[in-house]
């Protein structure tokens, strides 16, 4: 796998999946694999429970969000859809306590500004199903 030589951008995702169900790293690594990806593209999962889990190698070029991928960490939140595959912001506050933890490490080790929604990468898709720059505004990440 491909290393990553810049670090400029973190950008938020969701699995896209009904809030009673819980998947891991194994399960959504299984879903990209299925989908051509050599592993999980996302560097980072937070469960349903806040557990953050490891995806992918954190220096490593990333499977998520096509523009940015040779520049930016994933961090994937589970949740945030409905059972007929509709967008849908369910997500625990224990998972954006996570969420938080984990963008204000990622910016301190990278010098990191730029941190999105993959809706604002590529907009067709809703994902994460949340309001990415007035979340980061009210929980004083930015």
């Amino acid at each position: 796998m491909d290393k990553r030589q810049i670090t400029d951008t973190i950008v938020i995702h969701c699995t896209q999946t009904p809030a009673d169900m819980d998947v891991d790293v194994a399960k959504v690594t299984e879903w990209h694999t299925q989908r051509g990806f050599d592993t999980i593209g996302y560097h980072y999962l937070i469960k349903r429970d806040g557990t953050l889990q490891v995806g992918r190698d954190e220096d490593a070029v990333g499977a998520h969000a096509v523009a940015v991928n040779g520049t930016s960490i994933g961090v994937a939140l589970v949740g945030g859809g409905t059972a007929d595959m509709g967008w849908e912001n369910n997500f625990t506050p224990i998972q954006f306590d996570t969420l938080k933890s984990i963008i204000l490490k990622l910016k301190d080790k990278y010098d990191i500004e730029k941190i999105i929604g993959h809706y604002q990468v590529e907009a067709s898709k809703e994902c994460p199903s949340f309001d990415v720059p007035g979340w980061l505004i009210k929980n004083g990440v930015v």
